[in-house]
């Protein structure tokens, strides 16, 4: 049988799968549903600092191949998830991850501090790349600002943690971001990609834009965004150094997808829109996939083509 356990920041994950923060992880009924599933982890809603409703409906739609999204960060405020994960059962196998996006710097630095103060065994994953708040810009393209937000907040969580990045189309800026991260020791991975900013769908015969925020533009997400995902995973796992790894999240609809994102250099993968369609059920099947590709072109371990893929 093929081994598709993974650790990320020193800790073991027993699969690589988990969700995409955001889908299926805003409420603690939700949550119990990820811990029953196959997944081999779990992330929590980005909190922001106050309770928020996100954007008007409609916000979310299904597209041919993918998604379409402005959710506005609906979550339950930063102190619903901090009591969660004061509570979560460390002891059993899967690690809880705790997403955080603040609408400010100093948002951030008041939620970080509280996770350190809690001293818990859970994962920050701090949020650069929400691109669905109107009128708010994604840290991640700001450079400046991302050097002096991991600045600020390295010293205050003062253990490994992560970042959500969006995604980047330029060579130019995966070297000077992947420069920025590898300033900072305690950045021990990066997810990517966040969806795919500002897309619009429009319906033919109504001719009326999907979705209500922002006049119709959201987030792309799904299988039509998997190369995109796959480029700035590759890009990432290429340019980071002291042990970084990539969590790569973006088109897995099944294990060919996942083995891809592994080949261009992942160290775990996350679900989003596949996961929203189908519930939690999907990391039982797309597991399996995974398990019957690896026997096929026999791998026993991740380990054995993480970030080989070849090049002409």
């Amino acid at each position: 049988m093929a081994d598709l356990s993974t650790s990320i920041a020193g800790v073991r994950l027993p699969n690589l799968f988990f969700n995409a923060s955001g889908v299926w992880c805003q409420h603690e009924a939700e949550l119990a549903d990820l811990l029953k599933s196959e997944s081999g982890s779990l992330i929590t809603k980005s909190a922001t600092f106050e309770q928020r409703q996100g954007n008007p409906e409609p916000r979310y739609k299904p597209l041919a191949g993918g998604s379409i999204n402005s959710m506005g960060l609906p979550n339950e405020g930063f102190e619903y998830y901090l009591e969660y994960a004061k509570k979560f059962d460390y002891s059993q196998e899967k690690p809880l991850f705790i997403s955080l996006s603040g609408l400010s710097l100093e948002d951030n630095k008041k939620m970080c501090q509280a996770f350190a103060d809690a001293k818990l065994d859970c994962i920050l994953e701090v949020n650069f790349s929400c691109p669905n708040v109107p009128g708010k810009p994604q840290l991640g393209y700001d450079m400046e600002a991302m050097e002096a937000a991991l600045t600020a907040l390295a010293p205050i969580i003062n253990k490994p943690f992560g970042i959500k990045l969006p995604p980047y189309f330029d060579i130019a800026h995966f070297d000077a971001v992947a420069a920025i991260i590898n300033k900072f020791d305690q950045v021990q991975f990066v997810t990517c990609v966040n969806s795919v900013g500002n897309g619009l769908a429009i319906d033919f015969e109504t001719e009326t834009a999907l979705i209500k925020p922002k006049d119709g533009f959201g987030g792309l997400g799904g299988l039509m965004i998997l190369q995109t995902a796959l480029a700035n995973v590759n890009a990432f796992h290429r340019r980071l150094t002291g042990g970084k790894q990539v969590i790569g999240v973006g088109g897995v609809t099944s294990g060919k997808e996942a083995f891809l994102h592994v080949l261009a250099g992942a160290s775990a993968v996350q679900i989003g829109t596949q996961l929203k369609e189908e519930g939690p059920a999907a990391f039982g099947r797309i597991k399996k996939e995974l398990e019957e590709i690896m026997a096929a072109k026999g791998y026993k371990s991740l380990d054995d083509f993480r970030g080989k893929v070849k090049t002409l």
